[in-house]
């Protein structure tokens, strides 16, 4: 299901062209108290919920998470997670008529789009590791 949500979201996009990049505060209204599934290629790729206070909670979908912030630097939305506090994850956002466009600005030559959808769905985050 989530598959077919993140290709109708792939062909409903306008081109990034005719797009503008959304500013902090239009990602803020957008996201806070949101929890938005993410994709690439046609495939599930992570989930993240927006608090309050910029703050989030990531998840490739393996049931860890990491909590984090965001921030508004130079036209991108920059994360920084618990697990890489000195190293920020930089993003343009753009609003389509399906959801979110996030393209990844850290490795230019590397650049990935991601659609996005606020599923409803729960995101689920598992408790640390124990064991043996």
């Amino acid at each position: 299901m989530l598959r077919n949500l993140v290709i109708l979201a792939a062909l409903a996009a306008a081109p990034l062209s005719a797009q503008s990049t959304m500013s902090g505060e239009a990602f803020d209204a957008y996201t806070r108290g949101k929890t938005l599934f993410y994709g690439a290629g046609g495939e599930a790729y992570g989930v993240e919920r927006y608090l309050e206070g910029r703050r989030v909670i990531w998840s490739f979908l393996d049931g860890k998470c990491k909590d984090g912030y965001w921030y508004e630097e130079a036209g991108q939305i920059c994360f920084v997670y618990e697990d890489r506090p000195g190293d920020p994850q930089c993003w343009t956002f753009r609003e389509s008529p399906r959801g979110l466009i996030a393209q990844f600005e850290n490795d230019p030559g590397q650049t990935e789009l991601y659609e996005a959808q606020d599923l409803g769905g729960e995101m689920l985050c598992h408790g640390p590791d124990v064991g043996v």
